[in-house]
């Protein structure tokens, strides 16, 4: 439901009271669908967020922090050059559509006052960002549209702005009780809701169920269809002077929805107030595109792990198939043998012998394939050079082996660590070591690299008030571990991969929180699913980095082992400081 026609309206009408007459200071493009506006307004500065992003397409006001590329694109410094220092004269919803301008007051490189305008288009997988000059030319777009992408609507800079195909329904700013009552009395009975959400534009199903709920107990059809059209058209008319932004969390406390007023039509009772919608919309919106953008970030990373994990697997089966027929390598030596030692029995020309087994502590004999072709002497040499491939083999295939498991290993830590990321900065890291390892190729445009900050451990507060930091990746687990004191405690997952876990604390542990760290060290490992986890703990000063070894390989020494059995609600119970 979140920005639907009817919220978009609430937005635009904050955003205008706020902005208007405000001065454009910064322009930034964190993403290639998002632009961030710092204004200057009423004595403050405001950062307008404006974003088409396929899933979470939105404008409102943002706190929030972004990284943007080392190079600016193209969209992002035509802005810079059209648009900074210009003054905000207007920003208004469009028909009661899920469209937005931003109209500005802009100075060209004459000196000449000119028209700029953005146009934000919320429409799901066709959402865009537009400037456009005052001829309403389009100067750039966050997507282009050719005409093999469509035939109804192109969108290439040059070209006039065409709006979006306009739908045959009615403006909520501007119809009648008698428009509206003309429209529904011609459909059949049946819900109002949905009659109202296919008469009037911009209404989501959730929104048409709530103005519903307002005029009409039920929501069913009524039966003076008149009267109710009368009381909707008076509730849209009073719409705007309702705002009362709300957001709509779920019994985990997840951000479940968000409204611009209170929804009877919903559990009031989960509904918290915000002060602004803009608030409300980050609150909704900040996480979970965050969320949504590094999964994107991260699924061909993952595909690439994934890959070479099902390459790896089916190497490793291939050399335990060289293990396996490597193992009658003995029986090749007792052959050889066993025609050395009856040499004086046989003679060129026989095809196989039975022969006393001399290598049997329990006696017996052994029947030995013989090449015709060869003399006695000859087929015990080619038995002995079978023995000596064979084993030569084998020490190959156990270190291809051992390289292959080892490999194994690597990667399944890199899938553990890219699971454990929540932002942009510890998949970097990630990226980075796959880089170093060959798995990755180098970036080489300035474009796609971004300004990052060093990324941070999971911090989490033992009840006993004890700082416990939680590595998240092998660059981190460095970090920490190599930053920790000597007597501090650390703790890892044994035999498997996992995160470094340091107790911030020096001296005698209280066993609660040792108990924790313990914890956190078997949930952020391989073994996280696991009935038991065997966990290693030692004092830092017990554990070295070897020169030249990779990011997180360390070697340790006076550990103890705890056994521990982790389990998603403990997990929650720790608190966690910084995430």
């Amino acid at each position: 439901m979140p920005m639907d026609g009817l919220t978009v309206g609430f937005a635009a009408r904050e955003l205008n009271e706020t902005l208007r007459g405000g001065r454009i200071d910064k322009i930034t493009q964190p993403e290639r669908d998002t632009v961030v506006l710092v204004i200057r307004a009423g004595g403050a500065n405001h950062r307008l967020l404006l974003c088409a992003s396929p899933n979470n397409a939105r404008i409102h006001l943002t706190m929030g922090t972004y990284s943007n590329p080392l190079e600016p694109p193209t969209l992002c410094m035509l802005m810079r050059k059209q648009l900074t220092g210009a003054r905000i004269t207007e920003i208004r919803q469009v028909g009661g559509d899920r469209i937005v301008h931003v109209d500005m007051d802009a100075v060209n490189e004459l000196g000449d006052h000119v028209l700029r305008r953005l146009v934000l288009e919320i429409m799901g997988r066709h959402s865009n960002l537009l400037l456009l000059d005052e001829q309403d030319r389009i100067l750039e777009a966050t997507r282009h549209v050719n005409p093999e992408m469509s035939r109804v609507r192109q969108i290439q800079p040059g070209m006039a702005y065409l709006p979006p195909p306009a739908q045959d329904k009615l403006d909520p700013g501007t119809l009648t009780e008698e428009t509206l009552y003309a429209r529904l009395s011609a459909l059949p009975a049946g819900k109002l809701s949905r009659a109202l959400a296919d008469t009037v534009t911009g209404l989501s199903r959730a929104s048409a169920e709530e103005l519903a709920c307002r005029v009409l107990q039920g929501g069913e059809w009524p039966d003076d269809l008149k009267d109710a059209c009368k009381r909707l058209a008076d509730l849209l008319r009073r719409l705007p002077g309702m705002a009362d932004a709300r957001v709509l969390f779920n019994e985990n406390g997840e951000a479940e929805d968000v409204y611009p007023f209170p929804y009877l039509s919903e559990r009031t009772d989960a509904q918290r107030p915000y002060r602004t919608l803009s608030e409300a919309l980050e609150v909704y919106y900040g996480t979970r595109d965050v969320r949504e953008r590094l999964n994107q970030r991260s699924a061909s990373m993952i595909r690439m792990l994934k890959g070479q994990m099902e390459r790896c697997q089916r190497k490793l089966a291939m050399q335990l198939e060289e293990l396996s027929s490597a193992e009658r390598m003995e029986e090749y030596r007792r052959m050889g043998e066993a025609i050395n030692a009856n040499l004086y029995q046989l003679k060129k020309g026989m095809t196989e012998a039975t022969l006393t087994d001399w290598n049997n502590p329990e006696g017996g004999t052994i029947t030995v394939p013989l090449d015709i072709r060869l003399t006695p002497g000859q087929n015990a040499q080619k038995y002995f050079k079978k023995y000596q491939k064979a084993r030569s083999a084998r020490e190959i295939a156990a270190q291809q082996r051992d390289k292959t498991l080892e490999e194994i290993d690597y990667l399944e830590g890199m899938l553990l660590d890219v699971d454990k990321c929540v932002g942009e900065s510890e998949l970097e890291e990630i990226r980075q070591e796959l880089v170093r390892t060959g798995y990755m190729k180098k970036t080489t445009s300035r474009r796609q690299q971004r300004q990052l900050p060093q990324s941070k451990p999971y911090r989490y507060q033992s009840e006993d008030g004890i700082e416990i930091l939680v590595g998240k990746n092998a660059a981190q687990n460095d970090r920490i571990t190599l930053g920790a004191k000597p007597g501090e405690m650390w703790l890892h997952a044994k035999d498997m991969p996992g995160s470094h876990v340091i107790i911030c604390a020096e001296g005698e542990i209280p066993q609660a929180t040792m108990k924790q760290a313990a914890l956190l060290a078997a949930w952020y490992s391989k073994g996280q699913r696991s009935s038991t986890v065997p966990v290693d703990y030692t004092l830092k000063k017990y554990v070295k980095k070897p020169s030249g070894a990779a990011p997180g390989r360390v070697i340790y020494t006076h550990q103890k082992t705890a056994y521990m059995t982790p389990e998603e609600d403990e997990i929650k119970g720790i608190r966690l400081v910084e995430a």
